[in-house]
Parts: structure tokens; sequence; C-alpha cells
């Protein structure tokens, strides 16, 4: 029985895959996707899964091939820059196959809504060799990630369905279907697919090369990519799935030209080819990098064949599509419905909240720094990076996750001392700990302090894994001296004791950690 309901392209996600038979699902807070894993922890318990808040996105990734080892079919979602951190199973596991079909839903972030840069995971579904279904609406992503599953089983591959933060982040009617039960459990039959010694790899990877024709023919099938030969043959058409909705936008009666939309990869060369046949010149549109642009274009270009794009400036190289970008690609003049009131608008940066403890603790760094000549303050992804800004101007570096810690073992190393660097509870269970083992382990001189709100707060206030005395356990289990572990009250109150416990450390030549505990606010709220 069919039903609409009002969905965020991430509730459309977790509700496909739930419907799809999940037994598990499995990921790491990260913006935009963070409420597909939400959507599936609500309803959970109705639908006898599995919801894992997992340490990292390897970790996320690792779960669900693990699950599909099983037989059992399982979602990992991650941030785009999460995938990043788990490329190493994400990559192998297109080598290893599947069993239990394995659906990977990655969010990217064009216009660096909440993230460091703006990379393209289509690049990375084919440096995988792996499906990617990319959809231009909450109805696709819903229907879209269903598909998916039936993909991964029939061809034993992992599959990507890729979402953008537009996307991820509105709303729209979405007509969902019956669910289907989940699979048996099943250990596989081929143990040794997923054993990637070279003499088991190489012939996993010989039948992962082997797939791609099919793979090829799958996408040149669907009705996910489009054609249109019809309309003024002068200029023609390329778009991705996103960047479709815009162009319609530009054209409100009609596009009045040949076109070929993509939405389902490896991308349908057969169709790119009869259009650039069809047409004297090529505009392609797509949200995120020129993946499709840089295709068409290969080394010397299409002979005869002007291309236009981000790449000729046509299009912007950087930030998010609108509308009226799209429009303006095509010499039409559209107004920006927002332009006129975000114009008259002083720009608003992100603060820490009133009452943060990450705001006490910074205090107390500064002033405790300040005894020192100057002292540079590495720092990590979370709340308190929005420490950089007035009137704490407190850290200096964010570069990715768990980077702090490694970063100020490379400036112990150049020499500078006291050298200082901050992560948070989270990111250190995340990515910090193999820094910190590897300071300890050479007895570094310097200080870290693990900021210890009790929650992953940035991301909507998820459990962390390691907060209180299994943080502090955790750190001294690592190799730091006891001693020189200090656990500190961020209050106002206490704004000069906690200096001097920090001037202490930072004076000594050896490691320590500084670990400020209080929770956070909106949590305890």
């Amino acid at each position: 029985m069919k039903k609409q309901e009002l969905l965020l392209g991430d509730e459309a996600v977790a509700l496909a895959a739930l419907h799809a038979g999940i037994s598990g699902a499995y990921s790491y807070p990260g913006t935009p996707a963070t409420e597909i894993l939400e959507y599936v922890q609500s309803r959970a318990k109705e639908f006898n899964v599995t919801a894992s808040w997992s340490a990292n996105e390897k970790v996320a990734y690792e779960g669900a091939i693990g699950m599909s080892y099983c037989g059992k079919r399982a979602l990992t979602s991650m941030k785009h820059v999460g995938l990043n951190v788990a490329a190493d199973p994400f990559v192998n596991s297109g080598i290893t196959g599947v069993d239990g079909g394995l659906v990977l839903c990655v969010a990217d972030d064009p216009g660096m809504h909440s993230s460091q840069n703006e990379q393209d995971s289509r690049y990375l579904a084919r440096f995988a060799l792996i499906p990617c279904l990319e959809p231009l609406n909450q109805q696709e992503a819903y229907d879209m990630t269903r598909e998916a599953f039936d993909l991964s089983e029939r061809f034993k591959t992992p599959v990507m369905v890729r979402i953008v933060t537009r996307l991820a982040h509105s709303r729209a009617g979405v007509v969902t279907m019956e669910g289907r039960a989940q699979n048996a459990l099943r250990i596989t039959e081929d143990a040794a697919g997923y054993i990637l010694l070279p003499s088991n790899a190489r012939i996993q990877y010989d039948k992962l090369a082997a797939k791609q024709s099919a793979l090829e023919e799958y996408a040149a099938k669907s009705p996910h990519n489009r054609i249109c030969l019809d309309g003024d043959r002068k200029l023609g058409i390329l778009c991705n799935a996103m960047a479709f909705n815009y162009v319609r936008e530009a054209f409100p009666a009609g596009i009045p030209h040949p076109y070929v939309k993509v939405g389902c990869y490896p991308t349908p060369m057969g169709m790119i080819r009869k259009l650039v046949e069809t047409v004297d010149e090529i505009v392609v549109v797509e949200e995120g990098y020129p993946f499709l642009e840089e295709l068409l274009r290969g080394v010397v270009g299409v002979a005869g064949k002007a291309v236009h794009g981000k790449l000729d400036g046509r299009l912007p190289r950087t930030g998010e599509l609108t509308p009226a970008i799209a429009a303006r690609a095509f010499g039409i003049a559209m107004e920006s419905a927002f332009a006129p009131t975000l114009e008259k608008l002083p720009g608003r940066p992100p603060a820490l909240c009133p009452g943060c403890p990450h705001a006490d603790s910074y205090r107390a760094l500064k002033l405790a720094a300040g005894d020192f000549p100057k002292v540079p303050i590495f720092s990590d992804i979370g709340c308190y990076t929005l420490s950089f800004y007035p009137p704490y101007n407190a850290v200096d570096s964010c570069v990715d996750m768990g980077a702090s810690i490694a970063m100020a073992i490379g400036a112990a190393h150049a020499g500078i001392h006291p050298v200082m660097c901050s992560i948070g509870d989270s990111t250190f269970g995340h990515s910090g700990m193999t820094g910190l083992l590897t300071a300890a382990y050479e007895k570094l001189p310097m200080t870290v302090f693990i900021l210890d709100n009790g929650t992953v707060a940035m991301t909507g206030k998820q459990d962390t894994l390691l907060t209180g005395d299994a943080l502090v356990n955790a750190v001294i289990g690592l190799g730091v001296e006891p001693e020189h572990v200090r656990v500190l009250s961020p209050l106002p109150k206490n704004l000069e004791e906690n200096a001097r416990i920090i001037r202490e450390e930072l004076a000594y030549k050896g490691l320590s950690v500084i670990i400020p505990k209080r929770d956070c606010v909106q949590a305890k709220r």
C-alpha cells in the first residue's frame, strides 16, 4: 500500500533503507548526513534494526561490510569528508564484493555550509569502480535508495547514493511503498573474497573489472539517465541530477534545447555522444566539481564543438548552484528571490552559545598562554573551532578531524615549546587517539586539551563514546603519565585556578593532557 509522507531528503534515504529491509545502519555524525541515522534510530525498534553511532566513518563502513558478510542488508551514511576517513574500506569493498546489499549514502556540501571543502564524491565512486545513484529530489532519494539495495545484491557490489545539502535539508512529499522483509542470516560462501592477500585480491580485482561492462549497460538503460534531442540544436545541455532542477527553473516553459540529465553512473557515454553529435555547442551544468565536463572535454576537447561550463568560466568554479546562476549560463537574467534581503543583512557567523564550557576553557587557556612567548594552539573540528572568532581569537588551525594533536607533534619536533592543541571528546575518539599514542610513545613536550562536554554538540548532541572517567582512563591507557592528566571544571569562578594549572603543564618539558570537563549547555537544557 502506498502513502505520502513529508520528508527531508535525509529522511527519505533512511526510510527507503528501512523499507528495503536493512538489518543495520552505521554512521558518525556529520552535517549534512546526520539526520539519516537519527531517523533510523527513531524507528529502530519498530523495524527491529541496529542503528549505531560509530567511533568514526571508517568503523561505520566496516560495520556495514561485516553485516553484508552475514547476508544482511546494511546502510552506512556520512558526509563527503567522512568518506575520506572511510576510503580504505570503501575502495576495498568494491574488490571484495558484497553479499547482503551494502549502500553508502554520502552527502556532499557544495558551498561549504558546514565543511572544510566542496569535494565531489562522484570521483570516489568512479575511483572504486562502483555504481552511483544521484537523486534530483526527495522522491528519487527514496526510490533510488530502495533500488540501490537491489542493485547491490544483483551485481555483488557496494552502491553509492550521492545527495547534496540542498536536497538533504529540504522537505517534500514522498510516496512510499510497503517494506520488504530482512534477509535471512547467511554467512558468505566466498570467504576468500574478503581476504585481500595479493593472491586473492588479484582475482577479486579481475572480477570487479569484469563487472564494469554490465554496470555500464545498466546505467545506459536506467530511467534516471534521460536524453531529449528535441528543440533548438544550436545548443545542447548536459547536467547532473541536482543541476537539472536549476536548469528547469531557468526555462519554466520547458527546456528549449536538447539535453542529457545524468542520475545513474557509470556515466552514460552513449547518451552524451548522441547529444554531442546533435548540437553545435554544449553547456555543462552540474552541482559539484566539473565531473561530466572533464569527461566530455577529455584531453584535447571535442573536435568542432565548443564546451562551456565551470572550466571556461561560464559557470562559477566554486560554491553552490542556484537557479539564477544556471540561468545566467544561458544568458537569462533571473533575480534571486533572496538577494535583496541578504544584501542588507550584516554577516552573522555562528558563535559559541552563551554559557558554553568551551568559552571558559579558552579564557583560561589564553590567560595562561599570555605568560609565554607566542604559543600556537592547534585546534580541530567541533563547536570549539568557533573560538577562532572574536572575542576569543584562541586557535591557530583547523584542518581535519584529529589533526590538532598530530600537528602539535610536528611543531614539537620543529622545536617549539610550549605547544598546545585542543580537541573535543568525540573528535578525540574519532581520530585523535592515534596522535596521542604517538606523542606518548615519543614523550614529546606538548600540552593537549581534550574539551569534554559529554556530547557530539555541533551536529545535534549525539552520544559521544568517550567522556568522563572513561576518557581519563583512555588517556592514561595510551601512555600519558597520570600525574600530568589534569581535569578542570571550566567555570568563570575557577578562571584563575585553571590558568595556574595550565601554566604548570605548559612549563613541563613533557607530555601533559588537560581535560576541561563540563556538560554542553544545550545538551543539559
